[in-house]
């Protein structure tokens, strides 16, 4: 029986200002309907759909279990039945079903790949004790444009992972021309090896990282506008400074609106409250003394100043585990140009959030119909038009109702 403080705890939790803020938010249904497309395409455990930015509208689609594959922006093809293997990286990446946070979990393309040929993966691989999560460089094959080469890999990262959870994994360049990399708290539950309010450390992070350039020692540069690249932080003996913002437990995704730059990114919770933040430079979003919009475990704390809190939350009744999405910025579906549409892989559900960024209120959460869908990512073709995949390999696409 649970006693009367944790009953007033919870009853109070139901009352909070936020949460009646939020319900009186609009929720219709989006005039927006999610298809199955390339359906008889066979890839294993789809986990990112980008493209390159060359302008040859192609689409590359990762495979969680280590290899990349490219296809025509063709999505309504039923004759397409494999892509071309772009590169093959499976033997040096760890994947195990019942450690399904590792594998190839990111993947970006160079904002001048159309004329250096350079692209980045991030991917977990193992060690001796523990696994490791590494960000590499690749280039394309100087003769064949639908074909990388493996063995141009250049490490410029390797970060040791306590645990096989929480590895973040999304790799995004922003209009800076800067490359962001998201890390979750090294995994286990609770914050247990104590990284998300730990500058120390890159888990539990996003970083910033210049790929064009070499500072001493390292195969990138740090920005000199870091928000700690001076490394003075009092509280810490070292800092490490490719952070850019953390407090993070584990963002799955992150992704820049390409119309106004802003960082979005979803961040799966622990015991109650998934959330979406904004995130900017230097920010501290508050894991694991804050979860959502509440205090978190024996050391929680109410709101500070200086804790970021999420724009949006909701509850485990609501959903489990947040896929963060992006930024709707195609053409095909007027009503949702400048949504933020995200899902929820336990649930299957998703949605559609406007933001107001004068007033920094969510104004509306507009609910997308649909099948329950175990969504593992988004991603946009070079228009902007929205895909999703799910863990049973699924491909689908948002299209106007």
């Amino acid at each position: 029986m649970k006693s009367i403080s944790t009953l007033l705890l919870l009853f109070t939790l139901c009352l909070t200002p936020s949460l009646v803020a939020e319900e009186q938010v609009d929720t219709s249904p989006a005039p927006v309907k999610i298809v199955k497309v390339f359906p008889y395409l066979k890839i294993d455990r789809p986990i990112v759909i980008t493209h390159a930015g060359d302008d040859s509208n192609r689409l590359f689609i990762a495979a969680q279990k280590g290899k990349i594959f490219v296809v025509p922006n063709t999505p309504e093809d039923e004759d397409l039945e494999e892509g071309k293997l772009f590169l093959d990286i499976s033997e040096r990446v760890s994947y195990h079903d019942k450690k399904n946070e590792e594998g190839l979990l990111g993947l970006a393309f160079h904002p001048n790949y159309k004329t250096n040929g350079e692209f980045f993966v991030y991917y977990s691989t193992p060690g001796k004790s523990h696994n490791y999560s590494v960000i590499s460089r690749f280039k394309v094959s100087k003769d064949n444009p639908d074909k990388a080469a493996a063995d141009s890999e250049e490490v410029l990262m390797r970060v040791a992972q306590p645990a096989w959870n929480h590895n973040g994994g999304t790799i995004v360049f922003g209009p800076d021309g800067m490359l962001y990399i998201a890390f979750g708290d090294g995994g286990a539950g609770g914050d247990a090896f104590h990284n998300g309010q730990n500058l120390s450390s890159v888990l539990g992070s996003i970083c910033r990282i210049d790929v064009d350039h070499k500072s001493e020692g390292l195969n990138y540069a740090i920005p000199k506008d870091n928000p700690f690249e001076d490394g003075k932080k009092a509280t810490f003996p070292t800092i490490r400074k490719e952070i850019w913002a953390y407090g993070l437990r584990n963002p799955w995704r992150i992704a820049f609106d390409t119309k106004t730059g802003v960082l979005w990114a979803g961040d799966v919770g622990q015991g109650v409250w998934e959330e979406i933040d904004l995130i900017v430079k230097g920010g501290n979003y508050g894991w694991s003394v804050r979860e959502g919009k509440h205090p978190f475990g024996l050391n929680g704390v109410e709101p500070r100043k200086h804790l970021i809190e999420p724009i949006w939350e909701y509850d485990h009744e609501v959903g489990k585990s947040i896929t963060g999405g992006s930024v709707y910025r195609g053409k095909a579906i007027p009503a949702i140009v400048g949504s933020y549409i995200y899902g929820d892989y336990v649930s299957g559900k998703f949605w559609a959030l406007s933001y107001d960024a004068k007033s920094k209120k969510v104004t509306a959460n507009h609910v997308i119909e649909s099948p329950s869908i175990p969504v593992m990512t988004f991603g946009t073709d070079q228009n902007g038009e929205m895909f999703l995949t799910s863990s049973f390999s699924e491909i689908f696409m948002l299209k106007a109702k």
